[in-house]
């Protein structure tokens, strides 16, 4: 093996014959001289300790220089590969122990005094030079054991390295030697989290090993009941950032620096104190081994622990060539070309690889730390208490129960179908499944809940990224509790597109797609099939995917309800576009939007009102386009039917589905009623041929918007119409208070109401709201009647979204209540919502009173 620095070590070797020492030189020897100037000093000093390069050599009773001469062969073993990184930090961690014994001064029968091994030394993870973090633990004549720990604090100064006792109760202000009874009063009334994070390391290193245990015994259950305190994860995280605060050389700092050692043991750690208060498989004082045990036991994904565990045995090789060179405490990478070198030797690469090697670890390093470290998984594990962790059949069984659920028995079936078995599968799902029946006891049905969730994880149980991505992505989990223990519509489009669970891994996802990319995404679906059936199954699949999308991103609290009518209202005109250009390639076709689609108000219940609308003498081909677009979109299927309601045509149901512009302009010029004219002013082309959808427009405008307003009579038929509606569309046993579409300051009030003066004053506008505020009404008018619109908007989605069909009535208690609450994000008692909705709807209809009927 090449020497790090060959110029070094033949600079050594010349000062070894210098010194009389003869012969070839050994491998272990040239490794050493080439790598560390401080021991090449020593055996220089010291010729006859080259021996202890090759094993184990009488001890001298000189403290330092036993130290030194073990330091020789830990060292040799490490530079020639004979063991590797993780061999030698317990090495050295094992010298460091035997130093710390062999500095306590001998035996007294006053007082008993044991070492308590912190840090890397406690987690048998010692680097070459360090200070050695203990804890003193005694019992008897405290002043002497005091001085006893005193002086062999001192000793291993002189000897070797610092030995540093600031992790004590109470830091550098409290006594450097506790009792028993002392350290556990302490850490069960004033320990901080940090001091608890610290404990993980904690062993027993010197002196009395009984006492060593006790005291272990003593303070290892206060570490694990620390996770359940209720900052946990915020106190570490800060911690984490105080420590990155304290870097003065940036990125070449491999302890402190972003993607250094110390993100990730903050990352192994909060997951120790986090997952392992149920786990003890997770209880390993060091990095190494409790990393691993994550990854066993599924709380790390496999790629993710490998690569962290790469970085770390990288990373640490790297700290003990740097501070084997002098024997100095150092952690930055030399940013000099000859140190680079020198390094990259140490190390067998060259500067390029090295450094190449280096920044791939620390950039995956901090990724997988910021990944870990503040995903939202971890603070809802830690806000669960440790029992509801233990997944057991009584401690499950008692605490679902309390929880909520109304059949318990059956929840733990389902959870026991769930964590069967000892697979990695049944590992992530016993860390999930703790957090997601947390959320559904905030849900108004948590068994929907559960059950849907086994459903999904049936269906994808099997796909590798599934219970990864729920793990590790961002809030993924926490979104599909919410949704699966709220909406049966949500958990239905689940059912037929489970791998659209993806959806919630990033907020960028939930963004509505623009009109222009669903039509491209529909063309692109389209053009890879060459049946009609078959290119609107695809039409449809992606349609459903993006009913999904809204829904989510609704029930997440991403849309209002205005943006959840537009999003809605773009995918049915995309896909209605797709599927006439699908039945008709090329010809004059247009649908004309109506209703809720031609204002862009449409909810997740809503019919698609429609105008068909070709060409002249097309009328036969038209209503082959239309019959077809119908049936394709309507037929039942695994996805969502579009329904198409033409009811709002000339005539209604006893005239033809499709007519000729001319026919259009001819009936609305001669027989037109008033309320067909008062339909047309949501009229919007939607689709097909767009200069023939334009054409409607002008000829609709003629007509919506007449230039005198409206006659005495045609505003009484309005007002008559208006009242019959009232009277016989609303389903017998309704409640006219909160029925939310044609109760009292409902949705019919507002809309006739600003429909009525729409065609009285000739005001422009598809949309109720862009209408409404077209009016200039007085402005606390037109608060009202916003207020009530868009809250009967949000209830009637909800009702939705809840249910998994249609409904317009707010119930006044209940689950269904409870649960429209919670999708439109309020808290508190659902009867001050009820009140609310009741407050909305009585000041609008007052409004609707004196606006509709004066």
């Amino acid at each position: 093996m090449r020497p790090a620095d060959p110029e070094l070590a033949a600079r050594q070797l010349q000062r070894l014959a210098e010194a009389g020492v003869a012969g070839v030189p050994a491998p272990r020897l040239l490794a050493v001289l080439g790598a560390s100037s401080a021991l090449g000093d020593h055996l220089i000093a010291y010729p006859e300790d080259i021996a202890a390069l090759d094993g184990h050599v009488p001890a001298l009773g000189d403290l330092k220089r036993d130290y030194r001469r073990s330091l020789l062969r830990i060292a040799a073993d490490d530079l020639v590969g004979a063991v590797d990184t993780e061999a030698t930090m317990r090495a050295l961690s094992g010298l460091a122990d035997a130093t710390m014994a062999e500095a306590l001064p001998g035996g007294s029968a006053d007082f008993e005094l044991a070492v308590v091994a912190m840090g890397k030394c406690g987690a048998n993870e010692l680097n070459y030079v360090s200070d050695v973090d203990v804890i003193f633990v005694a019992e008897g004549d405290l002043t002497a054991a005091s001085a006893a720990a005193a002086a062999m604090m001192t000793s291993c100064g002189l000897a070797a390295w610092p030995v540093d006792a600031g992790l004590r109760p109470e830091g550098r202000s409290g006594p450097l030697v506790r009792s028993l009874a002392s350290h556990a009063a302490y850490y069960r009334k004033w320990a901080h989290t940090w001091e608890f994070q610290a404990l993980l390391k904690a062993r027993h290193a010197a002196g009395d090993a009984d006492l060593g245990r006790a005291w272990l015994d003593d303070v290892t259950p206060l570490v694990w009941r620390a996770g359940d305190r209720p900052n946990i994860v915020e106190d570490v995280r800060a911690m984490r950032r105080r420590v990155e605060a304290h870097n003065r050389d940036g990125e070449r700092e491999i302890k402190l620096g972003p993607g250094g050692l110390r993100d990730i043991e903050f990352t192994v750690q909060l997951l120790q104190l986090v997952h392992g208060r149920a786990d003890e498989s997770l209880r390993a004082a060091g990095t190494l081994p409790a990393l691993r045990a994550l990854t066993a036991g599924g709380y790390v994904g496999r790629a993710d622990g490998e690569i962290l565990e790469q970085a770390y045995l990288f990373l640490r090789t790297v700290e003990h060539r740097l501070q084997l060179q002098r024997l100095r405490r150092t952690h930055t990478v030399p940013s000099d070309a000859h140190g680079l070198r020198w390094l990259a030797g140490s190390l067998d690469s060259t500067v390029e690889e090295f450094d190449r090697e280096w920044r791939r670890h620390a950039r995956e390093v901090r990724r997988l730390h910021e990944k870990l470290l503040y995903r939202p998984l971890l603070e809802a594990v830690a806000k669960v208490p440790t029992e509801g962790l233990r997944l057991t059949a009584k401690a499950a069984g008692d605490r679902l129960g309390i929880l909520g659920f109304a059949d318990p028995a059956g929840a733990l079936r389902h959870i026991e179908a769930l964590t069967g078995g000892v697979t990695r599968t049944a590992a992530i799902q016993k860390t999930l499944l703790p957090v997601l029946l947390a959320e559904w006891a905030d849900a108004p049905s948590p068994d929907q809940g559960l059950l849907a969730y086994r459903h999904v994880s049936e269906k994808l149980g099997s796909t590798p990224w599934y219970l990864r991505l729920l793990r590790d992505e961002g809030p993924v989990a926490l979104r599909l509790a919410r949704l699966l223990g709220l909406s049966r519509y949500v958990t239905d489009l689940l059912a037929r597109d489970p791998e659209a669970l993806r959806l919630l891994a990033e907020d960028r996802e939930l963004v509505p797609s623009t009109p222009e990319a669903l039509r491209r995404g529909l063309e692109a679906a389209v053009a890879r099939h060459t049946s009609a059936e078959s290119a609107v199954s695809a039409i449809r699949a992606q349609r459903r995917r993006e009913l999904l999308r809204i829904a989510c991103a609704d029930m997440l609290g991403k849309l209002d309800p205005v943006a959840v009518g537009r999003a809605l209202s773009d995918v049915t005109d995309a896909v209605l576009d797709a599927t006439v250009r699908l039945a008709n390639p090329a010809g004059r076709f247009a649908i004309i939007g109506m209703g809720r689609l031609g204002g862009s108000e449409q909810s997740f219940g809503s019919d698609v009102d429609v105008l068909f609308v070709c060409d002249d003498g097309e009328e036969q081909q038209g209503m082959w386009i239309a019959e077809q677009v119908r049936s394709l979109l309507g037929a039942p299927a695994p996805d969502p039917p579009l329904i198409i309601d033409a009811g709002l045509r000339p005539e209604g149901r006893q005239g033809p589905l499709v007519r000729s512009l001319t026919a259009y302009r001819q009936y609305y010029a001669k027989w037109a009623q008033v309320w067909e004219v008062q339909a047309l002013l949501r009229a919007r082309p939607v689709a097909g041929d767009p200069t023939l959808g334009a054409e409607f427009v002008a000829m609709a405008d003629r007509v919506r918007y007449p230039a005198h307003g409206l006659t005495l009579a045609q505003v009484t038929e309005i007002r008559r119409i208006k009242a019959r509606v009232d009277s016989e569309r609303l389903p017998r046993g309704a409640d006219p208070t909160t029925h939310v579409k044609l109760g009292r300051g409902g949705l019919a009030d507002v809309e006739w109401t600003v429909q009525l003066l729409q065609l009285r004053h000739g005001v422009r506008g598809t949309s109720t709201l862009t209408a409404l505020a077209a009016l200039r009404l007085d402005p606390a008018d037109e608060e009202a009647l916003r207020d009530a619109w868009l809250l009967a908007s949000r209830v009637r989605d909800a009702l939705m979204l809840i249910r998994g069909r249609p409904g317009d009535q707010l119930p006044r208690h209940g689950v269904e209540l409870a649960g429209i609450v919670r999708v439109l994000g309020r808290s508190g008692d659902p009867q001050e919502f009820v009140q609310e909705y009741l407050r909305t709807a009585r000041h609008a209809r007052a409004v609707v009173e004196r606006l509709f009927y004066q």
